[in-house]
């Protein structure tokens, strides 16, 4: 983004996806690495009514470090602490909601045949970031892809796991001690792990890698509700076939792999998504005194979550979109939808 124009067509295009979130009857999104202050710029811009669009928690650029995760892209390259804990500093004046670290390598890029979820981030250089974070009042999350880069992250403060990795005991008592929670991802690791590699376009590694990931994510969120570790559910949005009116499909997949209940998998997505994320008492319910928030749906979602594709009615901070129809990919729709039975 070196000129004017070209970061005025990218501000456009991020205000573009966050307005078929909402069209798609997301209310509130939590962003957790993304392209300079662009999150926080859209997010007060939305809550100014100069913009349509869901309510926004940013983190704004992450933290990763030279070679790792998304490093340069959505997230800075720390070549050191005291750079990582300079981006926090520099967090804290561009008015952000939280902290995103990127503590492992995720599918494509391992350099192995079974190495997802490498570990990139020291870990004093996690601790050193959740310590500033933690100072200045912001929670931090954490990229994770595998069993040591979780423990790495839950050893050293940080307060939510994004995607998650098979868990042991050890694993277990970090999360209690930690009071952390683990945001399930089965969205972006789904096509890698399922789809056919002609399709996909994956290697045999990357499949294999992502097959890991995915029985890992899914293992993850198993094992956490079977334990009372908390789960929110997200579906890391942007990844390949992963959609921004496509967040319905997490929950159709957080019930079909991980044996929730329809009603659970809606209060996942709602009230404990709210609570986990700070905005509780906002939003993720209907009460008195909170944002007017809520869907209508055609058909009844308890019944059948495929049913929060078709909405009547998007309704954020009371005001109302009537008939929302978020433009959609029908390739991206036909090679999805056989998984959802």
């Amino acid at each position: 983004m070196s000129t004017g124009l070209s970061r005025a067509t990218a501000y456009r295009t991020v205000a573009g996806f966050a307005k078929t979130e909402l069209l798609s009857g997301v209310t509130t999104i939590r962003t957790v690495g993304g392209l300079g202050t662009f999150d926080t710029r859209l997010r007060d811009g939305i809550a100014a009514g100069k913009k349509i669009g869901p309510r926004i928690l940013a983190a704004n650029e992450g933290i990763s470090v030279p070679g790792g995760h998304m490093a340069g892209s959505v997230a800075i390259a720390a070549e050191n602490i005291d750079a990582a804990v300079a981006h926090v500093e520099e967090a804290k004046r561009e008015n952000v909601d939280l902290i995103k670290l990127m503590i492992t390598g995720g599918v494509l890029d391992a350099t192995q045949k079974g190495t997802p979820g490498e570990l990139k981030m020291k870990p004093e250089m996690v601790r050193a970031v959740c310590d500033e974070a933690h100072r200045l009042g912001y929670p931090v999350a954490a990229h994770t892809e595998s069993p040591e880069g979780v423990k790495v992250a839950l050893e050293n403060g940080v307060d939510s796991i994004e995607h998650g990795a098979k868990m042991d005991e050890e694993t277990i008592r970090l999360y209690k001690e930690r009071g952390a929670f683990v945001c399930t991802t089965i969205s972006p690791a789904l096509p890698y792990a399922l789809f056919d590699p002609a399709i996909s376009g994956a290697s045999e590694k990357d499949q294999y890698n992502g097959r890991i990931v995915f029985d890992g994510v899914v293992e993850s969120a198993r094992t956490a509700l079977a334990n009372g570790i908390p789960v929110g559910l997200g579906n890391d949005v942007g990844c390949p076939y992963v959609t921004q009116y496509d967040f319905w499909r997490e929950l159709c997949y957080f019930h079909k792999y991980c044996g929730v209940s329809n009603q659970f998998a809606l209060y996942t997505a709602t009230l404990r998504n709210a609570r986990l994320a700070g905005v509780g008492e906002v939003t993720g319910s209907i009460e008195a005194g909170k944002s007017a928030d809520f869907i209508v749906t055609r058909r009844n979602p308890l019944d059948d979550l495929t049913a929060l594709r078709q909405l009547e009615l998007v309704v954020c901070r009371g005001r109302a979109v009537n008939r929302p129809a978020p433009k959609r990919n029908k390739t991206v729709d036909a090679l999805l939808d056989p998984y959802l039975a």
